[in-house]
C-alpha cells in the first residue's frame, strides 16, 4: 500500500506509521502521527483499528480509513474501501435503467452477499424495483424461487456464480454480479457472456497495475488500488491548496482508480463504478452507475 501511495504522492510528502495491526497498536501510531502535525491520514485498515484512530485524533485532522464496514464511519472519518452497499445500488440502479423491475438475490451466508442483499431490500421502494432475498446455506433444501426474476443477482464470487450463470442460460433472466464475480478464465468468460456486472473500470486498474509493476514488480490487488487513490486525492487537494476537510468535501469529487468518489460529512462516499457486460474476450465497460 505504501508503494502505490507513493506512485501518486512525492515520497517528501508521505511518513508511515506501524499499526502493528492491532487496536492498541494503531492508536500508538496514531498519536505518533500526530505530533508530525499531518494534513491527512490514510489508513488504518482493519476493522478494529479504526475505533482507536478516530478516537485518538478527535476530529482534528481527516482520517480516510480503508475498511469497507461502513459502521465504522463518523463525522471526519472516512470509509473509503468498496463496499458491497456501494456495488449492488451502482448494478441495481442500472438494471432499473434497463427495464428490470423484480430481482431475486442469492444470499450465501457470506458477509459481502449478506451486506449486499440487506442495501438491496433498502432500494426497493426508491428503485420501484420489487427484490427478493433467496438464502442459500450448504446442506439445506433450496428455497422456492416463486416467479421468475426479471434478474438474479449474485454478489458473491467463485464457482457458486458461475454455476448459476451456465443455469440462466436460455432462460431470459438477466444475471448481475459485482465486482467478486469477475474472472477471466475462458470457460468463466464463456458462463458470463452478457452478465451485467458493477464494478471499477478494468481498464483504469489496469494503467495503475502497469504502472505499480514497472516500479515495484508484483502485481497489486484492489487494496493497494485505494492507497494509490487516497494518496492521489491528497495531492490533489496539495496542489489546489485545500488539503484538509474542506477540500475532501469538495463536491465535485474526486477520480480514482476504483471510481469517482465523493466524501459526506457523515464519514460515508460515494463511489461511482463501471458497468461491465461479460464477452467470449473479455469484459467491456457499457456504462457508469452511481453506487451511492
Amino acid at each position: 500500500m505504501r508503494q502505490a501511495a507513493l506512485l501518486a504522492e512525492n515520497g517528501s510528502f508521505v511518513e508511515s506509521f506501524d499499526t502493528t495491526g492491532t487496536a492498541a497498536g494503531a492508536a500508538a501510531a496514531a498519536a505518533t502521527a500526530l505530533k508530525r502535525r499531518p494534513a491527512l491520514f490514510l489508513g488504518p485498515l482493519g476493522a478494529e483499528e479504526v475505533p482507536a484512530v478516530t478516537s485518538t485524533v478527535a476530529g482534528r485532522v481527516p482520517i480516510i480509513a480503508f475498511s469497507n464496514d461502513t459502521v465504522l464511519r463518523a463525522p471526519g472519518t472516512f470509509i473509503f474501501g468498496i463496499t458491497a452497499a456501494q456495488v449492488t445500488s451502482a448494478i441495481l440502479r442500472y438494471a432499473r435503467s434497463r427495464g428490470v423491475k423484480s430481482v431475486a438475490v442469492i444470499d450465501d451466508g457470506s458477509g459481502w452477499s449478506a451486506a449486499s442483499a440487506l442495501a438491496a431490500g433498502k432500494l426497493e421502494g426508491e428503485l420501484g424495483m420489487r427484490v427478493r432475498v433467496l438464502e442459500i446455506r450448504a446442506g439445506q433444501p433450496l428455497p422456492t424461487p416463486g416467479d421468475a426474476p426479471d434478474a438474479v443477482l449474485l454478489p458473491g464470487s467463485g464457482e457458486a456464480v458461475l454455476a448459476a450463470a451456465r443455469n440462466l442460460k436460455g432462460s431470459g433472466i438477466q444475471l448481475l454480479a459485482t465486482l467478486q464475480g469477475l474472472d477471466y478464465r475462458p470457460e468463466a468468460l464463456e458462463a458470463l457472456q452478457d452478465a451485467w456486472i458493477a464494478s471499477p473500470d478494468p481498464q483504469s486498474f489496469g494503467t495503475f497495475a502497469s504502472a505499480f509493476t514497472a516500479r515495484n514488480g508484483g502485481e497489486p490487488g484492489t487494496i493497494a488500488a485505494l492507497a494509490y487513490d487516497a494518496a492521489g486525492i491528497a495531492n490533489a487537494m496539495r496542489a489546489a491548496g485545500t488539503l484538509g476537510f474542506t477540500g475532501l468535501l469538495d463536491s465535485k469529487g474526486f477520480r480514482c482508480v476504483t471510481g469517482p468518489v465523493r466524501f459526506r460529512t457523515d464519514g460515508s462516499v460515494a463511489r461511482d463504478f463501471a458497468i461491465l457486460v461479460g464477452r467470449p474476450h473479455g469484459y467491456e465497460p457499457v456504462a457508469a452507475s452511481s453506487g451511492a
